[in-house]
């Protein structure tokens, strides 16, 4: 690529827009124009890119172009600004005349052409050149607003734009398309962001170009605005923040309560206490509760920094919105329509008749929207007015209606399913719990090397099952034991502390083969405890059906608390608002992680407001109830660690895997056919591969990484601000090299692409039909106490035992249409590895490193296919199972099971 001359002092300057050729001696201009770069969806259409150059000329036989070059160059400026749902009556008001007017006199807006350049003379910013733009035309849902600008000679390349919004109301800025007079070359510069009217903010807004600069590298006439957006964006910690402000800071979790409404929804505030240490969420400075200073009272809407959220200009399709209206009318339909909160399923064929003739819901406002958006989940009678909830039959059940009933789909599914986190290799024996014993009573456990050999048939001792690495556990024990007797004093609502023993067959399958339930010691009981195992007697079968039903309830409340909330959504707030507060918009990392950390922000504050919050839908349908977030902070203080979320270091911990140099990826899996493990594998080794190239691009030498402010500052706040109570642990990564970035980066990614939809898109297909996974108990084992009426109705009627045991009907009809919900892709949904962004497509080295992750995750969708018809990877190919897909890299629109979109975007 030919590169302009550079500019003498005494030669005047010459604008110029990149052409094709180079005539009358001079050399051509460095006009790039991406190529091979993916097609965008119609949301993001392919755009180009050009840079202004300012050139001169070679030769002193140039009398045309040296004229040429006193004379400002004409520019044109296309700004597309897209409609809010509700298109033009979005903004009736008082002050919609006052923009009219606007429009018509051409104030619309107001716009600044930056140079990237220093003025030689002085030493500063170069003067910048302004122009107003106005309305022009609409077409569906957008309007185009036009400007022309004179630009004087020597002006250099244009480094970004400042825009003031002249109306009284924000708008959505999609992005600025700057041309030459002959319409050939265009600069796109991508917005994609919330305009404040300068009513609400005087600040303008600066938009840069697609180039990334690291700090030290960043063009003079640059730096101070790149200095002081990041520093507008930090704010300075005060004050209630508006909802058009992009503010980024931090708080403690101490908005999950509402004592002013009642005490009994009165919460302790998580994160800063050494009792509950949690991540940090974003700062509101919303006032402190009346009756709990140390809380925040709680609002109809809770503030998110602007540009993090999208959905208001989104179609009328699946969005946030479509979570937010589901929370706020479909579930408060759903109470309405079951009056009693304790009722039970009386029947299976009961359960079954929520898939073939659903709940009649009554009229609500915001039922006929959500009927618009998902179709599937609310449907409308055609000869009445009335709107039913009707489910669609889950693939699990579809397939084979009683799997959840047998033993090898339990133990697969640890495996293979929901929760494929949780399953770890035995690797101390006998057991025993480390709970104080004079608080909860003698730690040793009841599975005993007798039990577990004559469960395994005798084929080896318990020892040489150790040796051979062929016993693996769920251990919820010691996590849920001091949560039992709070539980159970809950309404409607059981706990034990639970372990789980599997053996490794053969076939490299898990045979469950026994259950231990405990409740711990307490004032006026001594401790309890039993092993229940695989019986072939009628009272034994059905106890183990039973107390499989407790274990994948603590199963189900461990994965949606700790393996799903705590590990991905909420750990990656804090890595989201460092970066906006550290990492300047035209930082390569900034760009690298920004389509990353997409709506994660907005979905966690939805989550704030109706899932997790104090009588929301987790603590009202889930164990442990009001203890939930409470016992996620438990989880967080005993076993989060940054360095643990990478996916090999997790395998390793809980030893499913160990080294080895020679094996694929440099692990050996205890388990060879763990679907989430190898498929999860597949996808690390892509994602690091492309972080590596990017990295390796813009850091050719270690220093680079150790003299990058920003970078450092990011890093530094992640740890003693966004992960505060745990800033001094010894654990977290060094960013002195690049291989450190690297790491630090890839596991990033891994958690909000690979990790979150390993957890989450599966949930409708395996939580849809509740029997499989109770997300809460209501009894306790019949023969914890013998002597009670409950033991005899058990024996009578073991059926009635199971069902009474499982959810209420309202809070199974509530959490399947919560899963439903969150099970499904959004027909915009941008996937992992899918559609390059500008900023990588701008630079040829980047892009061909991306096309290149592009093909891997091609190629890994073909690889997991492959292995879902492979009759030797028993757990998942077999009569009536699931394949794995949850780690597809993509997907269509819906409730599909596969799909690994970008960011936790849901």
């Amino acid at each position: 690529m030919l590169k302009p001359l550079l500019q003498a002092q005494h030669q005047p300057p010459f604008i110029f827009f990149s052409s094709s050729s180079s005539s009358s001696g001079f050399l051509p201009l460095a006009f790039r124009i991406p190529t091979n770069t993916r097609t965008r969806s119609s949301a993001r259409q392919r755009r180009r890119t050009l840079r202004f150059h300012t050139i001169c000329s070679a030769t002193e036989e140039s009398p045309a172009v040296m004229a040429a070059t006193k004379s400002p160059v004409t520019v044109k400026a296309v700004l597309t600004v897209k409609l809010t749902v509700g298109g033009v009556f979005a903004h009736m008001g008082l002050t919609r005349g006052l923009d009219d007017i606007g429009d018509l006199l051409g104030k619309s807006l107001l716009l600044e052409l930056l140079s990237d350049e220093l003025d030689p003379k002085t030493g500063l910013e170069k003067k910048a050149v302004t122009a107003y733009a106005r309305r022009g035309k609409q077409k569906k849902d957008e309007v185009k607003y036009e400007a022309s600008f004179k630009v004087p000679p020597g002006f250099g390349d244009v480094g970004a734009v400042r825009v003031e919004n002249e109306h009284h109301k924000e708008m959505y800025l999609k992005d600025i398309v700057l041309t030459t007079g002959d319409q050939t070359t265009a600069l796109t510069i991508d917005c994609q962001s919330w305009l404040h009217a300068k009513f609400d903010n005087p600040e303008k807004r600066i938009f840069f170009t697609s180039k990334c600069y690291l700090p030290s590298k960043t063009p003079g006439g640059l730096q101070k605005w790149r200095k002081s957006e990041l520093q507008a964006i930090r704010g300075d910690g005060s004050g209630k923040r508006e909802t058009f402000e992009r503010i980024y800071d931090y708080d403690t979790y101490n908005d999950l309560g509402d004592p002013d409404k009642s005490a009994e929804l009165a919460r302790p505030v998580l994160g800063g206490s050494k009792e509950l240490p949690y991540p940090r969420r974003c700062r509101t400075g919303r006032p402190r509760s009346k009756k709990d200073p140390l809380s925040e009272s709680r609002s109809s809407n809770i503030y998110i920094p602007r540009d993090e959220s999208f959905s208001e200009v989104k179609e009328v399709t699946f969005s946030a919105k479509t979570v937010r209206s589901a929370l706020h009318a479909v579930v408060p339909s759903i109470e309405t329509a079951i009056v009693d909160r304790k009722l039970g399923f009386p029947y299976f064929t009961a359960i079954d008749s929520l898939f073939n003739e659903g709940v009649t819901l009554p009229e609500r406002e915001g039922l006929s929207f959500f009927q618009t958006v998902i179709p599937r989940l609310i449907k409308a009678l055609s000869d009445t007015t009335e709107n039913v909830l009707l489910f669609e039959t889950p693939e699990m059940v579809d397939r084979d209606k009683f799997a959840w009933f047998r033993d090898e789909e339990f133990s697969r599914q640890c495996l293979a399913g929901l929760n494929p986190l949780s399953i770890q290799l035995v690797t101390e024996f006998p057991l025993v719990s480390k709970l104080d014993p004079k608080v909860y009573g003698p730690p040793e456990s009841g599975l005993t090397a007798q039990l577990i050999e004559r469960e395994i048939k005798g084929v080896m001792t318990v020892k040489e099952a150790l040796k051979q690495k062929r016993l693996f556990i769920l251990d919820y024990h010691d996590l849920l034991l001091p949560y039992v007797h709070k539980v159970r004093e809950l309404e409607n609502s059981t706990l034990y502390g639970s372990r789980t023993i599997f053996f490794l067959t053969p076939d490299d399958t898990l045979m469950p083969i026994a259950i231990e339930l405990t409740r711990p010691a307490s004032p006026t009981m001594p401790q309890w405890k039993q092993v229940f195992t695989h019986c072939w007697d009628s009272t034994g079968a059905w106890l183990w059906k039973l107390a499989k039903a407790h274990v994948s309830a603590h199963d189900s409340g461990y994965h949606q608390l700790v393996c799903h909330w705590l590990r991905t959504h909420c750990c990656t707030e804090p890595y989201i608002i460092a970066a906006n507060r550290q990492l300047s918009a035209m930082h390569p990392i900034y760009r690298l992680l920004h389509p990353h950390f997409r709506y994660t922000m907005e979905i966690n504050a939805l989550a704030r407001q109706y899932l997790i919050s104090a009588g929301g839908i987790i603590e009202t349908c889930f164990s442990p109830g009001k203890y939930s977030l409470e016992l996620s902070a438990i989880a967080y203080a005993k076993q989060w660690r940054f360095d643990m979320e990478a996916l090999p270091a997790d395998l390793i911990r809980r030893g499913m895997a160990v080294e080895d140099p020679t094996a694929e990826h440099g692990l050996r899996l205890m388990i060879e056919d763990y679907p989430y493990a190898n498929d999860g594998l597949l996808i690390w080794s892509s994602i690091k591969q492309w972080v590596s190239d990017y990295v390796s691009h813009y850091y050719p030498a270690a220093t680079d990484v150790l003299e990058d402010g920003e970078l450092q500052a990011w890093w530094t706040e992640v740890r003693t601000k966004g992960h505060a109570d745990k800033k001094d642990e010894p654990w977290w990564p060094e960013l002195k090299t690049q291989e450190d970035l690297v790491h630090i980066l890839t596991t990033i990614i891994w958690v909000v692409s690979g990790h979150h939809a390993a957890v989450n898109f599966g949930q409708y297909h395996y939580g849809g039909y509740f029997p499989n996974r109770p997300t809460i108990t209501r009894r306790n084992m019949p023969v914890e106490d013998t002597t009670l009426e409950e033991f005899t109705e058990f024996l009578n009627r073991p059926e009635t035992a199971l069902m009474e045991c499982f959810p209420s009907q309202i809070q199974a009809t509530v959490v399947m249409a919560v899963l439903d919900i969150l099970s499904t892709h959004s027909p915009d949904e941008e996937y992992l590895g899918g559609e390059a962004e500008l900023a990588w497509a701008a630079d040829p080295v980047i892009n061909a490193a991306f096309e290149r992750f592009n093909g891997r995750m091609r190629e890994i969708e073909g690889i997991i296919d492959q292995r879902n018809i492979d009759p030797k990877l028993m757990n998942r190919c077999g009569a009536g199972i699931i394949p794995y897909e949850l780690l597809k890299p993509f997907s269509k629109p819906g409730v599909t099971g596969m799909g690994i979109p970008n960011s936790i975007s849901i």
